[in-house]
């Protein structure tokens, strides 16, 4: 793990968590992109040299929707930046850590994501990223 990437924070109405996350970190997000295959819209905030990602379910039935009628908005995950996913993730499955997905999959931000069953990490949902080269 190379470090923290970002902190992806669950949200009913991105526009107006945009607006609550710009004031509170004094600019704009620098980038909104949707990932249909997780059904989402994401906004991005730099804080430093540390990111936040909003994320609003675009389904009723997604995973970002599910997770907010569960537990409400709030912290959805943490994600670590990675040199080579797929090395972390054979890796991590050896030590016994449940993933979410076999392969490796496109997310926002240009990367390739993959995610670790919060039952494998007291928990927490878990993402580890790639930059997509």
């Amino acid at each position: 793990m190379v470090r923290i990437e970002h902190i992806g924070i669950a949200v009913k109405d991105l526009s107006a968590a945009e607006e609550i996350y710009a004031r509170l970190l004094g600019g704009p997000s620098y980038k909104r992109e949707a990932v249909d295959s997780e059904g989402v819209v994401t906004s991005f905030f730099q804080a430093g040299p540390n990111k936040i990602e909003l994320l609003e379910s675009t389904r009723p039935d997604g995973p970002i929707a599910k997770a907010i009628e569960k537990r409400g908005e709030g912290i959805h995950h943490i994600a670590f930046e990675v040199e080579d996913i797929e090395k972390e993730m054979a890796r991590l499955k050896a030590e016994g850590f449940t993933l979410l997905n076999e392969e490796p999959k496109r997310g926002a931000d240009n990367k390739w994501v993959c995610f670790i069953h919060p039952k494998s990490a007291n928990g927490v949902l878990v993402e580890l990223c790639q930059e997509i080269r």
